[in-house]
This record gives structure tokens, C-alpha cells and sequence, in this order.
């Protein structure tokens, strides 16, 4: 197939539409397929015999793929766009969900796991790549956001909709579609996205590697990184499942109760993730720093997590809604990244920070199954409150040291952006 060229005075409206919705559709499936576990998990717990440590292995597997995908995948994008990457990678996410369909033991749906993780690798960050090719670095919060908010919508169907789908059709069949679906929409990205050549790196594979190597040199990256990985890794980790496990043992809420609330968090994460784009678009164009936006809803998102260690009885639904309300302001950091390092390297500094954040997500996800497995069971089978209070603390204590570790090295060393480096 020919690749088209889009001029560069297309109106916002067919920008948004042509260039950036169909990988928001796909960033869509990367967060479907992140949480789903979390609905099918009592499905996969009782017919393969599995304990907190297998199921948070089994469900962060695709979580190490998908991290160790940052690095090949910013490289990709920088020299091949972002529509054939994306068509490429969200094939063997199709591939990965018939496998996981299929699947008999924990070996194998582990694979499936880590196939998807591969394939929807690019879910976010060929968004983000699109939005550096085609939005003025001023609005490119708000693009983001809109990008990411197809995401959030990917969340709420992880939800209370896949719990009736597997209740009616079972998790292997609603797998089977996924995969399907998500074939559809890989054609969808190779077919509408319009390939803007003139924007996409041409420099050798060594050079390549060496302006890979000057990221990750870089100190203004390794100031902001850390708060990053802690806070979103996190979100990421509870979120996509150990919410559940708390709704249940915690809170005593059955299985319809708890897909319920997880419903009612990705409609908070939908909310915030749209509010916090428009927010930080509205203050930025009156000389705020995006990166002190982004610190104003991490504040509410350590807080929340406070109340849910502690289990405040009466907060419980507030600070879950406000835990998926703020879990991923992290993304605020990915334009003022773009715009440090410049539109030429957008795609590997955003993956440079997405290969930690994933690895950092995949190792707080499965250490939570850990800490949890070091408290006896339940008589119902689940975990008593003291271990989730540990876990979680754990965490949250890991983010406060991170934030006051910023805020200290940012009096001494941060260097502001002045300018868009393309």
C-alpha cells in the first residue's frame, strides 16, 4: 500500500479524526487488555488452582513485555511512524488474545499475556508520536489527553461490560473477540492514518541508539522519572487488579458489587484523565508550569491512598474514585518531556520513561501478590485486611519518598524548557 501524505493545514477537527483517533482506538485495546484480568481473575483462580503470587505473575506478564517493547519501540517510531508500527504490533496483540482464548495451563497463558503486553506496546506512545507530528507543543496536553481518554474508555468496558460478557459467553469466547477486534482495528490504523514522512527520523540505527543513550543521561530525566514510575507504576498495579481483591476482602463486596466499582473508577479515570489535559492546557497557556499541574493531582492521589490504608469506612468509595481519578496525571510529563528533548526524539524519550514506568508497574504488581501471600487465608479464601494494609502502605510509602526527593533535587538543578526543540 502507497503511503499518503496529509498537508499540514488540515483543520484540528479532521487532525483529530484522521491522525489521532484510530490510535486512540488502539491505545483502547492496550487498556482493556491491561485490566481485563482483573474481572476474569476469579475465572482463572478457580479453574487453574492459583494462589496471589501466580495470578500476579500470570496477570503482570504482560506488563514485563510490554516494558521491555519501550526501548525497540521508541526507535521504531522515531525512524517508521507510528502507523506501521502500530498495525504491526496491535497484529500480535490479536495473535496473543486467540492464544490466551486457548489456553490450558498457566505457562501458556502467561505467553498469551506477554504476546499481548508486546502487542499493544505501542498503544500510547504512537499516539503520543502522532501527537508530536501534528499539535503545536502548547496544545499537546490537551491532545494527549484526548488520545488517552480512548483508553479510559477501554477501562470501563474492563469492567461491569466484560464481567456480563464473561458471565453470558464465558472469558474464553470474549477473548476470542478481542483478538478479532482488535485485528479490525489494526487494518483501520493502516488504512485512515495519513504518514507524515517529512517529521520522521532519518538518522542511522547508531545514531539512533547513541541520542537513546543522551536521554537517559540526562539529569532533568532522572529528576522527574522516579515520581513518575512510583505514582503511575502503582495505579497501574492496584487498578488493573489488586482493587478487586480489596473491594472483596476488604470491603465484603461481592463479585457484581466489585465489577461495579471498578466501573465507577475507570468512569473517574476517563473524567480525570480528560479534566487534568484540559486543566493543565488552560494554566499552561497563562504561564504555569505543566509539571506543577501534575504535582497539584499527585497530592490528591497519595491522599486517597492514605485513606485506603488506613480504610476509612465511610471514604472508601471516594477514595477509590479518587484514586482512578488522578492515578495517571504522570502523563502531563510526557509533553514537557517532548518538548525538552525535542519533537525528533519524542518517541524515544517518551518510551525511555514508559520502559521504567511498565518495568516498575510489573514488579510493584507482582510484589503486592508477595506481600499479600505472606498472611495466612481467609476462611472465604481471601486476604486478611492487615495484609492489604501493608501492601499497599509499602507503596504509597515509596511514592512519598519519591515526591519529597523531586521536590528537593527541583530546587537545586531543574532546568525549564524554554522552547519546542523541533
Amino acid at each position: 500500500m502507497q503511503d499518503r501524505a496529509i498537508e499540514p493545514n488540515y483543520s484540528p477537527a479532521r487532525i483529530a479524526l484522521m491522525a489521532l483517533a484510530p490510535f486512540g482506538l488502539g491505545y483502547f485495546f492496550s487498556y482493556l487488555f491491561r485490566a481485563v484480568n482483573a474481572v476474569v481473575a476469579p475465572d482463572l483462580v478457580s479453574e487453574l488452582q492459583l494462589n496471589a503470587s501466580d495470578l500476579g505473575l500470570l496477570t503482570a506478564a504482560y506488563l514485563l513485555a510490554f516494558s521491555l517493547c519501550q526501548f525497540p519501540l521508541g526507535i521504531l517510531l522515531d525512524r517508521y511512524g507510528p502507523r506501521r508500527v502500530q498495525f504491526g504490533l496491535l497484529m500480535l496483540a490479536a495473535l496473543g488474545a486467540g492464544l490466551f482464548s486457548v489456553a490450558h495451563s498457566t505457562l501458556t497463558l502467561s505467553l498469551a499475556r506477554g504476546l499481548i503486553g508486546t502487542g499493544v506496546a505501542g498503544g500510547l506512545m504512537a499516539g503520543f508520536k502522532a501527537v508530536v507530528l501534528w499539535v503545536p507543543a502548547e496544545r499537546r496536553a490537551l491532545a494527549n489527553s484526548f488520545v488517552m481518554s480512548m483508553g479510559a474508555i477501554g477501562l470501563l468496558v474492563s469492567t461491569a461490560p466484560m464481567e456480563w460478557a464473561v458471565r453470558h459467553y464465558g472469558w474464553r469466547s470474549a477473548f476470542l473477540v478481542l483478538g478479532a477486534a482488535t485485528a479490525v482495528v489494526a487494518t483501520i490504523i493502516l488504512i485512515v492514518v495519513p504518514e507524515r514522512r517529512a517529521a520522521i527520523a532519518q538518522d542511522t540505527l547508531g545514531a539512533s541508539l547513541k541520542a537513546v543513550g543522551g536521554i537517559y543521561r540526562d539529569r532533568a530525566f532522572w529528576l522527574i522519572t522516579p515520581l513518575l514510575c512510583a505514582t503511575a507504576g502503582t495505579h497501574i498495579a492496584i487498578q488493573t487488579l489488586w482493587a478487586a481483591p480489596w473491594l472483596r476482602d476488604v470491603a465484603g463486596y461481592d463479585r457484581q458489587q466489585v465489577a461495579n466499582v471498578l466501573f465507577l473508577m475507570a468512569g473517574a479515570f476517563f473524567v480525570g484523565i480528560l479534566t487534568s489535559g484540559g486543566i493543565a492546557d488552560w494554566l499552561q497557556r497563562r504561564g504555569v508550569n505543566i509539571l506543577d499541574v501534575m504535582l497539584g493531582f499527585l497530592a490528591a492521589f497519595m491522599l486517597s491512598q492514605l485513606v485506603i490504608v488506613l480504610d476509612i469506612v465511610p471514604l472508601r468509595l471516594p477514595a477509590w474514585l479518587m484514586f482512578g481519578l488522578s492515578g495517571q496525571v504522570a502523563i502531563l510529563a510526557y509533553p514537557w518531556l517532548s518538548t525538552h528533548f525535542g519533537a525528533h526524539l519524542a518517541g524515544r524519550s517518551n518510551t525511555a520513561v514508559n520502559l521504567l514506568l511498565f518495568m516498575t508497574a510489573f514488579l510493584i504488581q507482582y510484589a503486592i501478590g508477595r506481600l499479600l501471600d505472606l498472611y495466612p487465608r481467609t476462611a472465604s479464601g481471601g486476604y486478611p485486611v492487615d495484609a492489604y494494609t501493608f501492601a499497599f502502605g509499602v507503596f504509597l510509602a515509596l511514592q512519598v519518598a519519591a515526591l519529597l526527593i523531586y521536590l528537593g533535587a527541583r530546587r537545586r538543578h531543574f532546568v525549564r524548557p524554554s522552547q519546542d526543540k523541533a
